[in-house]
């Protein structure tokens, strides 16, 4: 992890001259694969770089995501709420068609700093149930409003099992950004 950290920050200083950079934040829509849970409405938000020219640009990024799910209790009917949260580092590939229309993808790291799983009468915030990392990819358009403000709508694919209680389950969640360019070149 410390190598990725390193890599990413590294990448920020050397291309800091050149890079057009922003903040986003925005509504997520969070569930497990393979399951038949119901969806976890969640935030993000976090920072990004843009580098590269006006027909393609490499995106490396950190940012807070709130994933997990819910579901009722088989026994009892009590709603239970999963809430697992993510300091994810995503690095995209956007290639933009129109000035105003981009598609993306590319790949995502996400660390788990915190869980909490609530049905009456019970609070869990162990972290132990569910492996503490997450590689997957992130697929999206997106289209300037604005010159600085943008609006993304994105996929995210876990592609390793989280492991949740020894259930091969992985994140996939549905989210929608708002994002302003703080500094843009074109």
């Amino acid at each position: 992890m410390r190598k990725i950290l390193a890599l990413f920050f590294l990448f920020a200083v050397v291309f800091s001259a050149q890079a057009q950079f922003g903040i986003r934040a925005g509504l997520s829509s969070a569930n497990f694969s393979d399951t038949n849970y119901k969806a976890n409405v969640g935030i993000h938000g976090g920072i990004y770089y843009r580098l590269g020219t006006p027909m393609i640009e490499v995106e490396p990024g950190i940012q807070f995501a709130q994933k997990g799910f819910e579901t009722n209790n088989p026994t009892n009917g009590d709603v239970i709420v999963e809430s697992l949260n993510y300091v994810d580092f995503p690095v995209l590939v956007r290639l933009n068609f129109l000035p105003a229309l981009n598609v993306f993808a590319g790949p995502q790291v996400g660390v788990l700093v915190s869980r909490k799983r609530e049905e009456p009468g019970n609070i869990q915030t162990s972290t132990d149930p569910v492996k503490g990392y997450d590689f997957g990819g992130v697929v999206g358009i997106s289209g300037y409003l604005s010159d600085k403000l943008n609006l993304q709508l994105s996929y995210d694919i876990g592609l390793t099992s989280l492991n949740y209680f020894d259930t091969d389950v992985k994140n996939r969640v549905l989210k929608l950004s708002i994002g302003y360019d703080i500094y843009r070149k074109y």
